[in-house]
């Protein structure tokens, strides 16, 4: 009951125990007074709404019955008056579901959902499984929530060594804790399940290397890959363990566990087992060593043995596992050894990369069509197969397969943007295995690896970008800016763009405006960002019958192949076409019209250094010691350069600074670039 108070007086509070939402207050006169003298208080569930009624209207049944007036209550507006009141936020138990008021969400889940512990019984353990019974090796289920994958213990107690260890880390932080704590029989939850380990183990599978060869006829993995396989299996089976065991306890229908013998110790094999999981629902591989869309050796395996008990799994699979989500470029792209675009090996790289430079090569002028950016992006095809039909290899006209989807999730690259959902196809040739991939500039595009394709206006605009000394990241990150939409990494893009410039055909017109093809004089300068660091002790010498002359033509052609494979290789699979640094195989660029012939001198290998005499080394130590002292003479700013240019600690004094640049003097070649730097800043003859 209200006395004296007007509708803006009337306090609202929240009693105990009221949980969270609004209430409706609703004041009513009483109805056996005509001068609505006094007023009665209904509280509901309801969003905040301050109500006044007048006589006229109807009183609610109240369930008690109301006091008698004590005084008088001046008139009553109709108008209502909304106060406003905070609400509780209200969440859901990820547990359980219940919902509550947010702040009563961590007691809720102490009280009823507090982990407890329990004893390891023979109702009530983990369920365990021995894949190792000489070394008593056990794979045991990780926790009691299901599902969850299992684990490797070891609890050998025979033979001249005995060992009971878990591979988790926090097991061993606890049996650490409890030796420290004098509790010296302490064991984690996984090794007590062990007493309760019905007798009876997996029958080992022996794989065999003609189901190997199944697969690798299949395009699953190369040669290289089989063989690491059979040393692997030949490891194995001289150590007297298995090499592959399926863990059957405790697993959904959708999963399978193969436990791998793996002979290094490492984080991801403590015990010197790996447990390498099949995913039949979303066709994916796990393996602790390897991220999820890279491949590995124990996923080779764990293949080898699936397809030799259980091959069925692998009927189903219609295109390549890179096709799944969580791919990012070039890396997660593209599945080492896996899937039919590929080529199995190095023959077969080697193949396909000299049709590609024969056949789909782009000339130097493009028509203005091709390369023009007004294109929309409903020109440009959803779906790109090769244009192939017949093999261009073999004689008669064979027959060229159906395509075969490669990816469905290809990217096209434009200047305005990127187009999803692009599908890429290939076909093969039944007789010499060649695989055919789209490569087709004539449609304004180049096909960069089956996933990222880019427009020619594209790979125009960043040779222009580079012309005028801009970076192609400095232009990706203009076009990210500009329309702001994410591309494809800068790195990828680059490859990209290599790749289009490796298979264009460029005519190389340059000449001196006086002198023509054959100046007198070449003034020439040091370009350093074509310059690479690399220690001279990599160097092998070369020949003894070696004089300088290296074919100019094969080593060029040898540095585009391998820019040209790079579009066909998995993420780790070594590229074949690498060119390494040598003295006897490394050719300057020399115009074609320069040149006399495709023979040019190589001077390099002149620089080679030899063993010192006595009388050099005792002018350069002479000469050491003269640096030195010209380091003391030099200004603080010059000596701290030299320290940056170095890689060395700026900071400090002086005298500081000087006995860093010292000792970095002790390497041949920081000593080079000290003099140098020394005695160009300094005045000394």
């Amino acid at each position: 009951m209200l006395q004296g108070m007007n509708a803006a007086q009337v306090p609202l509070s929240r009693g105990k125990g009221v949980s969270g939402g609004t209430r409706e207050i609703r004041l009513w006169p009483d109805q056996g007074k005509a001068s609505s003298t006094h007023a009665w208080v209904e509280l509901e569930e309801r969003p905040v709404v301050f109500w006044l009624q007048t006589p006229q209207s109807s009183p609610p049944v109240l369930p008690f019955s109301p006091p008698a007036p004590q005084s008088s209550l001046p008139s009553l507006a109709v108008a209502p008056v909304r106060l406003s009141v905070r609400q509780q936020k209200r969440v859901e138990c990820s547990i359980c579901g219940l919902r509550l008021n947010k702040r009563n969400l961590l007691v809720h889940i102490r009280r009823k959902h507090k982990r407890r512990v329990e004893d390891i019984t023979e109702q009530h353990h983990l369920a365990c499984q021995c894949v190792d019974p000489q070394n008593g090796i056990f794979a045991v289920e990780k926790s009691f929530f299901k599902p969850c994958t299992p684990i490797h213990i070891k609890k050998k107690t025979w033979g001249a060594s005995h060992q009971v260890i878990c591979e988790m880390e926090e097991c061993n932080t606890n049996t650490e804790f409890a030796a420290r704590s004098g509790i010296a029989l302490f064991e984690c939850k996984h090794l007590k399940s062990l007493q309760f380990f019905p007798n009876s183990q997996a029958t080992p599978v022996h794989l065999q290397e003609e189901v190997l060869s199944e697969m690798i006829a299949a395009k699953m993995f190369s040669e290289d890959r089989k063989r690491t396989c059979l040393n692997r299996q030949e490891e194995a089976r001289i150590s007297g363990v298995p090499l592959s065991v399926e863990v059957t306890m405790g697993r959904p229908p959708s999963k399978k566990y193969i436990s791998i013998f793996e002979p290094k110790v490492s984080y991801y094999s403590r015990l010197g087992r790996v447990i390498a999981a099949y995913d039949s629902k979303n066709n994916t591989w796990h393996c602790p060593c390897a991220k999820p869309r890279q491949s590995c050796l124990h996923k080779t395996i764990a293949k080898w043995h699936l397809f030799q008990v259980d091959r069925q799994i692998f009927t189903t699979v219609t295109a390549m596992e890179s096709d799944a989500e969580g791919e990012t470029d070039q890396q997660q792209a593209q599945q080492a050894g896996e899937g039919p675009a590929y080529p199995s090996d190095d023959a077969g790289l080697k193949r396909r990369v000299t049709y590609l430079m024969q056949n789909k090569s782009i000339p130097a002028l493009l028509l203005q069509d091709l390369t023009s950016g007004s294109r929309a992006a409903e020109y440009f095809p959803r779906h790109f197969i090769p244009k192939e039909t017949t093999c261009q290899e073999c004689a008669g006209n064979i027959a060229l397969s159906e395509p075969v989807l490669i990816t469905q999730k290809a990217r096209l690259v434009t200047y305005t943007g990127v187009l999803e959902g692009i599908s890429t196809y290939c076909r093969m040739c039944s007789n010499c295995g060649l695989t055919y991939h789209y490569q087709e500039w004539t449609d304004g595009v180049h096909n960069f690896n089956d996933h990222i394709i880019i427009t020619l206006h594209m790979c125009i605009f960043l040779r222009a970008s580079l012309q005028t000394h801009h970076a192609v990241s400095r232009a990706i990150e203009v076009l990210e800016q500009t329309e702001l939409k994410k591309f494809p990494s800068k790195n990828t893009i680059l490859h990209a763009y290599m790749h289009f410039e490796a298979l264009t055909k460029h005519d190389y017109m340059y000449s001196c405006i006086k002198c023509g093809y054959h100046p007198a004089v070449v003034m020439m300068d040091l370009h350093k960002k074509a310059v690479f660091n690399m220690p001279v002790s990599d160097l092998e010498g070369p020949p003894e019958d070696f004089d300088g002359n290296v074919n100019i033509e094969d080593f060029w052609k040898t540095v585009t192949s391998e820019l040209v494979c790079r579009g066909l290789l998995p993420s780790n699979r070594k590229n074949p076409f690498v060119v390494s640094p040598s003295y006897d195989n490394w050719a300057p660029w020399i115009g074609p019209k320069t040149r006399k012939d495709a023979s040019v001198l190589n001077t390099e290998y002149a620089k080679l250094h030899g063993p010192r005499q006595s009388s050099e080394v005792a002018d350069l130590n002479i000469t050491e010691e003269r640096l030195e002292d010209v380091l003391t003479t030099l200004r603080v700013g010059m000596v701290r350069t030299l320290c940056k240019q170095c890689g060395l600690d700026s900071n400090g004094s002086k005298m500081d600074l000087v006995l860093r640049l010292r000792g970095e003097m002790r390497n041949r070649s920081s000593y080079d670039k000290v003099f140098q730097k020394v005695w160009g800043a300094s005045e000394m003859p």
